[in-house]
């Protein structure tokens, strides 16, 4: 490593450890507007770091089970950012967050589409209270969840149990359920 790359990265790392001592209790920089609340929420969504996605979180518990279940989904099913899009500012307490992905899901329906997830982040008194997500996958997921669910249920019933509300194998669900996706396509 040259020199000068050796520096520049020493400045970052220093710059970056004065930053993290300005931290308030909450683990969020005095001052922070909304906005950045909710890149730092994308970020740690899409580090795919727990303890980090519920820090984040610490104060949208409701938030949380369905959250991180998903944040550990996409990590399973391969999610990659396409595009961080722009985001809207609905009122003033309501942002939405697009994200442009390429995932396992898609890839196994062999459609040219990236699916844009939604995240709804609702800042109160500087603190995240809620998250929601919300996508715009196409019709052709939707068929082939149904056909997965009627067709090859050995490949879902049972690591999806709870899926979205309590269940805990969302790795195993996402797994089965790009398996599904795969036989459904083939016989398309």
């Amino acid at each position: 490593m040259s020199h000068k790359i050796f520096t520049s990265l020493l400045i970052l790392a220093s710059l970056f450890a004065v930053r993290c001592t300005k931290e308030s209790k909450s683990g969020l920089s005095q001052g922070t507007t909304a906005e950045e609340m909710a890149i730092q929420f994308v970020n740690a969504f899409y580090s795919f770091d727990e303890d980090s996605l519920k820090s984040v979180l610490r104060h949208a518990a409701e938030s949380q089970p369905g959250i991180l279940y998903y944040q550990k989904w996409a990590q399973c099913g391969n999610y990659q950012v396409v595009q961080r899009n722009d985001f809207v500012v609905k009122n003033d307490s309501l942002l939405i967050c697009p994200v442009t992905v390429k995932d396992d899901l898609i890839g196994a329906l062999a459609i040219d589409f990236n699916v844009t997830d939604s995240f709804h982040v609702k800042v109160i008194k500087g603190q995240i209270r809620s998250v929601y997500t919300s996508s715009n996958d196409p019709d052709l997921y939707f068929e082939a969840k149904d056909w997965v669910r009627q067709n090859r249920p050995d490949l879902i019933d049972k690591s999806c149990e709870g899926i979205w509300e309590d269940g805990t194998t969302p790795c195993e669900c996402v797994k089965g359920m790009v398996a599904g996706f795969r036989a459904f396509n083939s016989t398309r």
